[in-house]
């Protein structure tokens, strides 16, 4: 049985235009761990995330992101999907005109044939739409779901169902799920909270990225990670989240003067 795969950033600074967010976070994770990532507005959580999937605006100045040793900075975002990585948007983008099975297919079909071009042959018909209405049986999500345009007039909760469903369809080896939990009301964090507890396993590593403890309380993070201005300053377990949710980041600032100096002088500067 072969080794779980690791995901390694070390000393990652990353920029935007001029102005730093990352300032030298690193963090180690596998395949089958839940990881918590936690910490005050403006801290660099989202910033993270989306280097991580390798979004444009996002520079990386120093240090690296790796797979099992392969850096993987110069790769763009269809690479680093095919390599099984993969970003809860905290706002999904609507896509009017295309249907959710559609979507889904195309983006099956390039992931696990990595050196498909575009307009070769996708995924057979008949074996997609099993394996949809399995996963989508197995997720208590209705199959006329899969008949509507992307997001296209969905309420929060079915458009984060919709990336549960993506995560249950694609099987990345690394999911990072940026505040997921935002703006959903407390049934529907339930429901995308089970969704991602029936998929979790040896097979995906996942970073929640959340203010809250309410997507915690069913998938119980190995570690949580606290960041404070551009960095990690703080690594614990599931206590620690627990306890940023009861007394917020105060005790955080105070063991770590010098990251809330910085933040204090950020926030200065852009007001």
């Amino acid at each position: 049985m072969s080794e779980p795969a690791a995901l390694k950033i070390e000393n990652l600074h990353v920029s935007v235009g001029d102005i730093p967010i990352l300032k030298g976070v690193n963090l180690e994770m596998r395949q089958g761990e839940t990881h918590a990532l936690m910490g005050p507005n403006g801290s660099g959580k989202s910033t993270l995330a989306y280097t991580l999937i390798g979004h444009p605006k996002y520079e990386v100045t120093e240090g690296s992101i790796s797979i099992d040793g392969t850096d993987i900075v110069e790769l763009d975002p269809c690479e680093r999907a095919r390599l099984g990585m993969f970003l809860a948007f905290q706002y999904p983008v609507t896509i009017p005109g295309v249907k959710v099975a559609d979507f889904l297919r195309h983006a099956i079909s390039n992931i696990r044939n990595p050196d498909r071009k575009e307009g070769e042959d996708l995924m057979p018909m008949r074996d997609f739409r099993k394996e949809l209405r399995d996963t989508m049986d197995e997720l208590n999500i209705d199959f006329e779901f899969a008949r509507r345009y992307l997001n296209d007039g969905f309420s929060g909760g079915e458009k984060k169902r919709m990336e549960i469903l993506q995560l249950a369809m694609l099987k990345p080896r690394f999911a990072f799920l940026d505040e997921t939990d935002s703006g959903l009301d407390s049934d529907a964090v339930r429901v995308v909270s089970e969704g991602l507890q029936k998929l979790s396993g040896p097979h995906m590593g996942v970073m929640i990225i959340t203010h809250h403890e309410r997507l915690l309380e069913y998938n119980i993070p190995q570690y949580t990670h606290v960041m404070l201005a551009g960095r990690i300053v703080e690594t614990g377990d599931a206590a620690l989240a627990h306890e940023l949710h009861a007394n917020g980041y105060a005790g955080v600032r105070e063991r770590h003067p010098e990251a809330a100096a910085e933040e204090l002088q950020a926030q200065e500067s852009t007001t």
